[in-house]
């Protein structure tokens, strides 16, 4: 496990989106990485809570590294997400919980909870997502 977790870590630093949002990884095992970020001012809708957006690519992140996990670190795109906003996101932090539903040699069904935490550390779940990832050959790693 200790390669697949220095290849994810590898991988996460160089995520310029993930970098822009301050965002961390918190934990790592097989088949299930958590991936947290700050709610700043640079990441609010006009409304005054976290952007969907960002929601969207903590959980997105969170699920394609737990499939890179369960993988033991092959690379993975996704193919399809889908996002249910439950709640605003409100509070100090974003966190994602990614996990593997199914793993497979040509198809990896993933899904992600996010949850919004306040500065004691009170979770609320604010969206849930479902999505495919798609293990990428060798020889199409580094293209695109």
């Amino acid at each position: 496990m200790s390669d697949v977790r220095e290849t994810i870590q590898n991988s996460f630093s160089r995520q310029s989106l993930m970098t822009a949002f301050s965002a961390r990884i918190d934990s790592i095992a097989p088949g299930e990485v958590v991936v947290s970020a700050p709610i700043t001012d640079a990441v609010l809708q006009q409304h005054g809570v976290a952007h969907a957006g960002l929601t969207f690519a903590l959980g997105d992140t969170a699920a394609g590294y737990a499939a890179i996990s369960a993988l033991k670190g092959a690379e993975v795109m996704t193919a399809e997400m889908k996002i249910n906003l439950l709640a605003p996101g409100t509070g100090h932090r974003l966190r994602a919980t990614g996990r593997v539903i199914r793993p497979g040699q040509r198809l990896v069904v993933v899904a992600a909870d996010v949850h919004a935490m306040d500065n004691t550390g009170d979770a609320a779940l604010i969206a849930v997502l479902q999505g495919t990832m798609v293990p990428m050959l060798p020889e199409h790693r580094g293209s695109g």
